[in-house]
């Protein structure tokens, strides 16, 4: 089992799991035109994809679905009411609807050799939802946009063997910056992203000995940096009342322009 970040950020994500028969996309966010340049970069094309999994349909998580459907045919998976805002979008254009699966959060379903469970997150979307993929006895998973986290998310991201966070803003850099009130009340609120402190506060809560890989994900272009990101979030753990220190796991940001290292499980 593999998985890698082409592309994590607050203008696009795409993030790609797969074994050695199933391939899939978590998102499609980015233009097809560098989701094929990542998927080239692991030596795969569109083609070999099995199925799209959708978390919600804001753009930086759709942006190329229409393209990549068309060209190639790919399954889409989402929740339905996730999935009827994007059969309504005009800015992917026409692509077969019938391409569109709908999952239920809590409901696992089988991609080939790969178990994947959707589980609900609290965003200001239709129904979004983060993913849980298993193959054998390896579990990666993909939880961005979450305005927090509970027991019910804690316990989703149990037992796992890689893990991209959303690590999404600085909370002073926002409350700070440029941005519109509403806006900021919106990212701060409990529909809308996790910050930095936020992102080591639930790792605490997850971190076990056979972690191997933690990406940190989702990063506000405008209200936080790699490092920022990076360094809050190992303070968190390493203050934090878990065993263990940021130390004792690989860490590292997802880049929003770049692919992350490939993690083999």
């Amino acid at each position: 089992m593999r998985m890698v970040s082409i592309a994590s950020g607050s203008s696009g994500n795409c993030i790609y799991i797969g074994s050695d028969d199933t391939h899939i996309l978590v998102d499609a966010g980015i233009s097809n035109k560098r989701i094929q340049q990542g998927l080239n970069e692991i030596g795969l094309t569109g083609n070999d994809m099995s199925g799209i999994l959708i978390t919600h349909e804001h753009s930086d998580h759709i942006k190329g679905l229409g393209v990549l459907s068309r060209k190639y045919h790919i399954p889409v998976y989402g929740t339905r009411e996730t999935l009827d805002e994007i059969a309504c979008s005009s800015s992917l254009g026409e692509f077969d609807r019938e391409l569109l699966t709908p999952v239920c959060p809590d409901v696992d379903f089988m991609l080939g050799d790969l178990h994947v469970k959707p589980f609900s997150i609290d965003h200001d979307a239709a129904n979004p939802v983060a993913y849980r993929v298993r193959c054998g006895s390896k579990s990666v998973a993909v939880a961005t946009d979450m305005g927090h986290f509970d027991q019910y998310i804690i316990d989703n991201l149990q037992g796992l063997d890689a893990l991209l966070l959303e690590s999404n803003h600085d909370v002073r850099m926002l409350e700070t910056g440029p941005y519109p009130y509403y806006l900021k009340r919106r990212i701060l609120g409990d529909h809308g992203h996790l910050s930095n402190e936020n992102a080591g506060r639930l790792l605490n809560c997850v971190l076990h000995d056979k972690l191997k890989k933690i990406f940190l994900g989702h990063l506000s272009k405008e209200n936080n940096y790699e490092e920022l990101a990076y360094e809050t979030v190992r303070l968190e753990i390493d203050e934090g009342d878990c065993p263990y220190g940021a130390s004792d796991f690989s860490i590292s940001v997802a880049g929003r322009d770049c692919m992350s290292e490939v993690v083999y499980l």
